[in-house]
């Protein structure tokens, strides 16, 4: 019996469509975006608590959260009752404080990544814990939807999606600093509307579209601005956004990873002042790269 524990978007797609594929039984302990997500995949499951589902099982398998302590609990309940834990890291920034709760480091026996980045940076950063290397079951997955006929762009407009991320909460939470990457996520956004031109003169529609975390009125300030093109997604589909546009822009969300899976051109919105990008594929474009560019500014590699 296998314990899955997860409540952020991003591990609960991994963990959700790694379940679909095993032949083994399981308990789901999950809060937060991870409920709907299983749903989506997995339809009505039955919710355990974490001490039925650790007394019960044999190993546990949990994502990593930066919204919730639920996984970082669960890793350390686990080493107390001897339960072997393994922890799927599901993108490629911020590993180190996936793992720290109430000031301590708290690691798992093993830990998994889905793709030879992803390993590079964990092997650098936890020394003394097992790192394996997994095919990467939400990408397998998304391969697989691609090739519907279904998702084929029929509009011959050129289209942006804008993909959010919670900037300001996460650093907040993380560190207790609003800008402790530099800028937050009404920046990016504003760096981006401006400059929109040096990507294309050509981008006939704007998308945005919310992070799963995020209020629903979050970026309705956006929409105050009155610009014909823009608008808010609304019951779509990750894949739906991404194969209905024809460039994909963010910070360092996984949804530029997944529009590089959709061939789609991809651009990282992180604004001057701004941490680097810390997504380490190589078709990633940087709109700040540009900007200076424009400026005749040299990049500082």
């Amino acid at each position: 019996m296998i314990a899955i524990v997860s409540h952020d978007a991003g591990g609960a797609e991994i963990l959700s469509s790694w379940v679909l594929k095993i032949d083994e039984p399981y308990m789901l302990f999950l809060d937060g975006p991870a409920k709907d997500i299983f749903y989506r995949k997995l339809g009505n499951y039955k919710n355990y608590n974490l001490t039925d589902s650790l007394s019960q099982c044999d190993w546990v398998l949990t994502g990593t959260s930066w919204q919730s302590n639920l996984e970082k609990e669960a890793i350390i309940k686990s080493r107390l009752l001897n339960k072997k834990v393994i922890s799927f890291i599901d993108h490629w920034v911020n590993y180190h404080e996936r793992f720290i709760h109430e000031g301590k480091e708290n690691y798992p026996d093993e830990i998994w990544v889905g793709d030879l980045e992803a390993e590079k940076i964990a092997k650098k950063i936890f020394l003394n814990t097992k790192i394996v290397l997994c095919e990467n079951p939400y990408f397998e997955d998304i391969r697989a939807e691609l090739n519907q006929d279904k998702y084929i762009k029929n509009s011959s407009n050129l289209s942006v999606l804008y993909v959010c991320e919670p900037i300001r909460e996460h650093a907040l939470k993380a560190h207790g600093d609003e800008y402790y990457w530099g800028y937050v996520e009404e920046e990016a956004i504003k760096f981006f509307l401006d400059n929109i031109a040096l990507i294309s003169d050509k981008i006939s529609e704007i998308i945005i579209r919310l992070h799963p975390s995020e209020r629903s009125n979050k970026y309705d300030w956006v929409l105050d601005l009155n610009l014909n093109n823009l608008k808010i997604s609304k019951n779509k589909t990750l894949i739906e956004d991404i194969c209905g546009a024809d460039i994909i822009v963010g910070c360092e969300s996984m949804a530029l990873v997944v529009g590089l899976l959709a061939q789609k051109r991809v651009c990282s919105v992180i604004p001057p002042g701004g941490k680097i990008c810390g997504l380490p594929h190589a078709g990633i474009e940087h709109l700040k790269d540009i900007h200076l560019q424009q400026k005749g500014i040299p990049l500082v590699n």
